[in-house]
């Protein structure tokens, strides 16, 4: 049962009430922007509630089950509100949604009546139409850890315990041109060797993708730089002049923790175990079997 003001729940049992719908959104980087259905700004909880974004919202139902409901929510890019660049960048994953049912005559009665999450964003033409999950989705999610021969920590993190900040390992470098949207010819880490940075990562540190990542695969010198070949592409142009951090990678196996970054004692992964077709090995002449390890 909630507990609705003294103020607001009679407002509710008028015959006729000024309703609207507010999402006060807090990204992943920090940033708090609110929308409303409503036909002009409201402000509450320091934020300025939108109507310019053109907001609306598909039917919802309330459940009192685990289950993990879902709402739509959809709207025009706006350079004063969402943009599809931030979009694109990955900066509303995982945003955290606060949405609250407000008498805009008087915004101070408002009841919070929901807390979800966005998921899954599809853009289209200007347009954009996003997933709201509750928080219960989180329980359908994947939880502890999977048995594998490589490791499954990130290099640097708290798990993996590699030092990021030893000189070479985390370079500086500028964008001298983008050839394709999966190739950015660099320069500032000449002096490095091809595939330096394979399995690294590239992380934009200026320019109007400042915050943007992305995995590298390959690393090669050109003429004018240096060209890092990217896993994914990505669906922005980053300018020439832009900064980058560049991190290097880490293949995950344990050969190359043990012997590049002296870290075997803190290897994530399980090097001895068998692989899938060991059950279906037999005993021959030519291996040994003598309880050894069967990795070194």
């Amino acid at each position: 049962m909630r507990d609705i003001e003294t103020a607001f729940a009679a407002h509710l049992a008028e015959d006729a009430t000024t309703l609207c719908s507010c999402w006060r959104v807090t990204r992943s980087d920090g940033t708090v922007l609110g929308f409303t259905d409503h036909d002009r700004d409201l402000t509450f909880l320091d934020t300025t509630f939108q109507a310019a974004s053109g907001f609306s919202a598909s039917d919802g139902e309330a459940e009192n089950t685990l289950a993990a409901s879902t709402l739509d929510i959809a709207g025009g890019f706006s350079s004063a509100a969402i943009t599809e660049a931030d979009l694109i960048a990955g900066r509303y994953d995982g945003a955290r949604i606060e949405v609250y049912r407000v008498n805009w005559q008087d915004v101070s009665q408002r009841l919070l009546t929901k807390v979800q999450e966005i998921g899954e964003v599809k853009r289209q033409t200007g347009q954009f139409t996003a997933e709201l999950r509750s928080l219960t989705a989180r329980l359908s999610q994947q939880q502890g850890r999977g048995m594998s021969r490589r490791c499954d920590a990130t290099l640097g993190d708290s798990r993996c315990g590699v030092d990021m900040t030893v000189s070479g390992r985390t370079l500086a470098a500028t964008v001298v041109s983008m050839p394709s949207s999966d190739r950015v010819i660099v320069s500032g880490i000449e002096t490095y060797g091809d595939d330096y940075l394979r399995y690294g990562r590239l992380t934009v540190t200026s320019g109007s993708e400042t915050g943007l990542a992305a995995d590298i695969e390959t690393s090669r010198a050109a003429t004018g730089g240096t060209v890092l070949t990217l896993w994914l592409p990505l669906e922005v142009t980053l300018g020439a002049g832009d900064t980058l951090s560049l991190t290097i990678g880490c293949d995950k196996s344990f050969a190359t923790c043990r012997d590049s970054f002296a870290n075997a004692s803190n290897f994530r992964g399980f090097p001895h175990m068998p692989g899938a077709d060991f059950a279906y090995s037999y005993v021959s002449g030519q291996t040994t079997h003598d309880g050894s390890a069967l990795f070194e």
